[in-house]
């Protein structure tokens, strides 16, 4: 309890870390449900895997790196050798959903938007941060979706909950390896390697051509990362800071576009999974790379369009 009574350490620090423990209390439900379910061909390892990230979320703050280390390796032993499934799921009949669809309307994004509202009224009116807004507007939208329907009780929650991790699967915690991964690089210097290749090419005062060089960096390892956060710190030092800030550019806007030029490369690559896998598997799509495709197009303008904006405005 010292982190949450210790007042040099942030409200919204601590209300961020309670945030992470429900998750991860959730996380571990998840695991016990499948433990218990026999429908489910591999319940002991859907179990180790879920109750071990769930320990890790809720708890890692806590945990020696090394036992955090030691607990990730073991997470990722079921989900390697394929043991990690989906049990019986619980979602209502085709029926229900239909009925409650033509009830609702419209209506049914009101909880969704609530996320984003509340995300932004925190920003704009706390010191508290965008998560905790973004957990709050959580909060907000399963009251508004009780408040829709009667059925819709905490259990029920959670058995979503339970389903949808079910229906990630592993894939669930390919975002956050791969944010670690931009720490790892970073610290092995990854990024002074890729300055000293970058000098080879780009002109020394040439700004233009180190902001083309530093946007299709970001989409390439981005596709490479699946993470244009992991991405981006690897990137600026590299190429951003020595070829273009150097010089003098305005580091809001090289900043904030080099970064949705990473998101273009989100868009290409099946890397990012949350993004483009998990859609193909909750839709039972034909074709698992049918989402990157439907995208590259778009991709292809905006970083066009982004690099122009950066040469313009820099």
């Amino acid at each position: 309890m010292s982190f949450f009574t210790d007042p040099t350490i942030m409200l919204g620090d601590k209300m961020l870390e309670g945030l992470y423990i429900i998750m991860g209390l959730i996380v571990i439900y998840a695991g016990i449900k499948n433990l218990l379910d026999k429908s489910n061909p591999n319940r002991y390892g859907t179990a180790l895997f879920w109750c071990t990230l769930g320990i890790v979320i809720a708890a890692g703050r806590w945990i020696p790196a090394m036992v955090n280390g030691i607990l990730i390796i073991i997470m990722t032993l079921p989900a390697v050798t394929k043991k990690v499934s989906k049990g019986d799921s619980q979602l209502p009949s085709k029926e229900y959903m239909q009925k409650m669809s033509e009830k609702l309307g419209l209506k049914i994004f009101i909880p969704a938007f609530s996320i984003g509202v509340c995300a932004i009224l925190f920003v704009l009116l706390t010191d508290l941060g965008a998560l905790v807004g973004v957990g709050f507007g959580v909060l907000a939208a399963i009251v508004i979706l009780m408040f829709f329907s009667r059925n819709n009780k905490p259990a029920t929650f959670l058995n979503d909950a339970t389903d949808m991790l079910g229906t990630v699967g592993p894939l669930s915690m390919l975002p956050m390896l791969l944010a670690s991964l931009g720490a790892v690089f970073t610290s092995a210097g990854v990024g002074d390697v890729i300055a000293s290749a970058v000098k080879t090419i780009v002109p020394e005062g040439n700004v233009n051509i180190g902001i083309i060089v530093y946007a299709l960096g970001m989409m390439l390892f981005t596709m490479i990362m699946g993470n244009a956060f992991a991405a981006i710190t690897v990137m600026t030092v590299g190429i951003g800071a020595p070829f273009v800030l150097s010089y003098g550019a305005n580091p809001a806007l090289i900043g904030m576009l080099a970064l949705t030029c990473g998101y273009c490369g989100t868009l290409l690559t099946p890397m990012a999974a949350n993004f483009n896998i998990v859609p193909v598997a909750m839709l039972d799509m034909e074709n698992k790379y049918g989402v990157i495709k439907n995208q590259a197009a778009t991709a292809v303008f905006m970083i066009i369009f982004q690099i122009t904006y950066m040469i313009l405005f820099k």
